[in-house]
């Protein structure tokens, strides 16, 4: 199978196809999502795109219940291999270690460096919504007003 240059991909699916979701805005500004795999904004376009890009990244929680977090990258040579297509690494240290990891996954292997900030606030969502909240009672603030 022969390789199709990203443009291309691009300008084949960039008007429809079945990730894409229309919404309208404030007034009739029409607004575009997208529901791909490998969207760290899921935002509809070139930069963030699952589908056009050979080189992604993903970000995500991992199915277990610990605060684990899976980053995942393409294999840009294992294309036309769904199977070897993914390279995931499951990561369960502490935030900081966490985001070092991404930044030098991202940016420093020189993987996709246009990347590094759209992940890391990836992560820093992911890792908020894994939190859980404490239980018990609230404390009242007792100083006078």
């Amino acid at each position: 199978m022969a390789t199709v240059p990203d443009s291309l991909v691009w300008e084949l699916v960039k008007k429809n196809n079945s990730f894409l979701i229309k919404q309208f805005g404030n007034s009739n500004a029409k607004v575009q999502f997208s529901k791909e795999p490998n969207n760290l904004y899921n935002v509809h376009s070139y930069k963030y795109s699952g589908l056009a890009n050979k080189k992604t990244v993903t970000v995500q929680p991992a199915s277990d219940k610990e605060m684990s977090v899976v980053l995942s990258t393409t294999k840009t040579k294992k294309q036309n291999k769904p199977a070897a297509f993914s390279h995931k690494t499951v990561m369960r240290k502490e935030f900081c270690k966490m985001a070092k990891a991404v930044k030098n996954q991202v940016s420093d292997n020189y993987y996709r460096p246009d990347l590094t900030k759209p992940a890391l606030a990836r992560l820093s969502a992911v890792y908020r919504s894994l939190q859980v909240a404490k239980s018990g009672v609230k404390k009242k603030n007792r100083q006078m007003k």
